[in-house]
């Protein structure tokens, strides 16, 4: 058994060796891919907060704060595992910390993306979906088809997104560890990607037809609002558990791209390429998320081409830097 001293001098010895004078970072041989990306993504983040702050984002320095000490975590973090590979906790939090943070950069987006731009730019991308199409996608399909079993199919169909995330990592994790690993580090660069585009691209989507959002002036002014919703449909479980999810989750301006849609290409990716049986399954389920996206007016049809294309961009850029660091 290890005496108490010798855990304390253990500890302190970590404590000292996990914060390296500026020339050793280099050398540190124990970060992977996802983990500079992800204190690459704080830093970035971080200097924009410093920069740009300036009658923009209230309490900045707490936000500034927070990625200083975040960046701080999880290089000691990294360090620990390194010092106790056996110990679980520890390895648990190494490998699966980028997927705590998911939910604190998508919340963070909604206060930074006014930074850059004054106002959300919802009146554009509905002229341009009006130029495309001639009305509104978001809006007609759901008149179109409104039908309980269909409104439901399709809210389960977007609901299916926490799904795809969740069981493609689970099943990666429990086949092969590399294959989650590589899974995980992918799917970090496709968020970050998307949350750093809402703060220089801020759209709402068509929540602005029926939700009331503070930042949008004249809001009232916008054709359909106030949207109504078919009667009908508004009992349905799978509506009821979206509309849960987006009233105590959903950040304004965190449209375009669509993250559901680019992140729904990953995981489909890397079923087709390490899950085989489901692969088809999986392509079938991600086509109708793509269409639940407008059914159920929380993106507009251009917001789901964006996410395409970034998947399109993202995936081949995300493999290429992932063998290089790798």
């Amino acid at each position: 058994m290890v005496s108490q001293p010798g855990v304390a001098v253990a500890m302190m010895t970590i404590l000292r060796n996990s914060f390296p004078r500026f020339s050793d970072w280099p050398k540190l041989s124990d970060y992977r891919f996802i983990d500079y990306a992800t204190q690459f993504y704080l830093a970035v983040v971080g200097l924009l907060i410093l920069i740009f702050h300036d009658g923009h984002v209230n309490y900045w320095y707490l936000l500034l704060a927070g990625h200083v000490a975040v960046m701080l975590v999880v290089h000691f973090l990294i360090r620990m595992h390194t010092a106790f590979p056996n110990a679980r906790v520890v390895a648990f939090l190494r490998f699966f910390y980028p997927i705590l943070l998911y939910a604190f950069f998508y919340e963070e987006s909604k206060i930074l993306n006014l930074m850059f731009i004054d106002g959300y730019l919802d009146k554009f991308f509905i002229r341009l979906e009006e130029r495309l199409f001639g009305f509104q996608p978001s809006v007609r399909f759901m008149e179109a088809l409104p039908y309980l079993a269909v409104s439901e199919f399709f809210y389960m169909s977007y609901f299916s997104y926490y799904i795809m995330i969740s069981g493609v990592g689970l099943a990666l994790y429990l086949q092969n560890r590399g294959r989650f690993f590589h899974y995980i580090s992918i799917m970090s660069v496709t968020f970050y990607l998307c949350y750093l585009a809402y703060i220089f691209l801020p759209v709402v989507g068509p929540l602005v037809f029926y939700t009331s959002v503070e930042a949008f002036p004249d809001q009232a002014s916008l054709p359909y609002y106030p949207l109504e919703f078919p009667h009908h449909l508004t009992s349905g479980l799978f509506f009821q558990i979206m509309k849960l999810i987006y009233h105590y989750f959903e950040s304004h301006g965190a449209a375009f791209p669509s993250s559901h849609v680019a992140v729904a290409l990953c995981t489909l990716y890397f079923s087709w390429r390490y899950l085989p049986r489901i692969r088809y399954l999986h392509l079938g389920a991600v086509i109708f998320l793509c269409l639940s996206t407008v059914y159920c007016r929380y993106h507009y049809v251009v917001d789901v081409f964006a996410g395409v294309a970034a998947t399109a961009m993202i995936l081949p850029l995300g493999e290429y830097l992932y063998r290089r660091i790798r």
